[in-house]
């Protein structure tokens, strides 16, 4: 197994996630951030985090972001499902679904994010930045892979809370 099959499996399940009308528009040092659009801007090493952020719906979506990591790292595909928009914008919840099983049937995989930062927010949309390592191992083989990346994950506010409606990742390049 290869680092090519390890960016196929991870570009297969985040193509679930991914919203397919909305650019992510990544330089090596700034990103645009225009309405309606997923963005972040990035001097150097540091993220900038959203202004005005109440404290407790920081909490909140920083608490579902948590969440979506840990069903995902838990192989538990109904908690993972749970984590999810009921109505997601570009892709479909039962794809998406249908992947996570897939991957967590014949591989090991942790993902591992830090840098946790809010860095666009309203009171129905948050954008969560994170770096992103996965590390993974092939059940059937033993094969051990890692892929270290950025990702902004989109959340929506619905009745029982923040819920994932689109991800979008940026793999590193070595």
């Amino acid at each position: 197994m290869s680092k090519f099959l390890i960016a196929v499996v991870a570009v297969f399940l985040l193509a679930a996630c991914g919203n397919k009308e909305q650019q992510v528009n990544l330089a090596e040092n700034e990103q645009i951030i225009e309405e309606g659009t997923v963005g972040f801007e990035v001097m150097g090493e540091s993220i900038e985090e959203a202004a005005g952020v109440p404290v407790e719906e920081k909490e909140s979506i920083i608490s579902s972001f948590e969440e979506y990591i840990a069903s995902f790292n838990s192989k538990d595909l109904d908690r993972y499902v749970n984590t999810l928009s009921k109505n997601p914008q570009g892709f479909s919840i039962e794809e998406d679904q249908a992947a996570a099983k897939m991957i967590f049937e014949q591989y090991d995989i942790t993902k591992t994010a830090s840098d946790i930062t809010i860095v666009k927010y309203n009171e129905n949309e948050a954008q969560v930045f994170s770096n992103i390592v996965t590390d993974m191992t092939e059940i059937a083989s033993g094969t051990e892979l890692q892929d270290e990346g950025r990702q902004v994950t989109v959340f929506v506010k619905e009745n029982n809370g923040w819920k994932v409606t689109s991800i979008y990742y940026i793999g590193n390049q070595y």
